[in-house]
């Protein structure tokens, strides 16, 4: 059972939505509001500990303490850092966390795996309400069309958020080769030229402090990530989810 909203958390969405709604009346520029995918909209944790238990289920015959630990390991074990999530289930020897963190990246960034992950909290509800009231919608993710494009159409599609429709838009990187820096800093000031951005939603503080800067009028926030360590500020408040009551 979750705790109920905070009430920073009830403002920044309510503040958003309301710029939204005034925004798409005014006959003006449409309104956009952008949103990450992985850790934003969508927790990712689910993602690896499936990963995770299907190397178990690989070494269980030759290493089954290793087996066991990544087995026990439960929702709240894992990290952002992959190497402080093995470390909850015991795995710290050198070989074993490379060949863990090989197997996962292969398997993490491939589209078949995203149908593991799970909405946050109210995230649907809340874009959908955002499309009802005229406001365009984008999504901003650091995944690769070639490898995930697909598997992440699939997962907004099955989880009821808007996409393939006109007003959405989904803007991932042209493949893998490049950096997720460099693809944040070309890709966020685009947005401009499309709409009037006046909300930013996204889990990283490089990304947020890039969409102050593009968007000085915009509400940008964070989105709270399990075991991350960050800072909020007045301007850049850190929500849980997006429940709006």
């Amino acid at each position: 059972m979750l705790p109920p909203p905070l009430p920073h958390q009830l403002d920044v969405l309510g503040r958003v939505h309301d710029r939204a709604t005034v925004a798409a009346a005014d006959g003006g520029p449409p309104p956009l509001v952008i949103f990450g995918l992985d850790g934003v909209l969508f927790d990712t944790r689910p993602r690896t500990l499936r990963i995770l238990r299907e190397y178990a289920d690989d070494v269980a015959f030759d290493y089954p303490e290793v087996a066991e630990g990544l087995r026990a390991l439960e929702l709240f074990h894992v990290h952002p850092l992959l190497s402080d999530t093995l470390r909850q289930g015991g795995v710290t020897k050198a070989d074993f966390v490379r060949d863990v963190t090989s197997f996962w990246h292969e398997r993490y960034y491939a589209g078949d795996y995203l149908v593991h992950d799970e909405p946050n909290a109210g995230a649907a509800d809340y874009v959908r309400a955002l499309r009802e009231v005229g406001c365009c919608v984008a999504y901003l993710s650091r995944r690769d069309i070639p490898g995930m494009l697909l598997g992440t159409v699939a997962a907004l599609r099955d989880h009821a958020f808007p996409v393939a429709s006109p007003g959405v838009q989904l803007a991932m990187k042209p493949d893998a080769t490049l950096s997720d820096d460099a693809f944040g800093r070309s890709a966020i000031p685009l947005f401009g030229k499309t709409g009037d951005v006046v909300g930013f939603f996204g889990c990283e503080l490089s990304s947020a402090e890039l969409a102050q800067a593009s968007f000085p009028m915009a509400q940008v926030a964070l989105v709270e990530i399990a075991g991350a360590d960050q800072l909020a500020t007045d301007s850049l408040p850190i929500l849980r989810d997006f429940r709006m009551g």
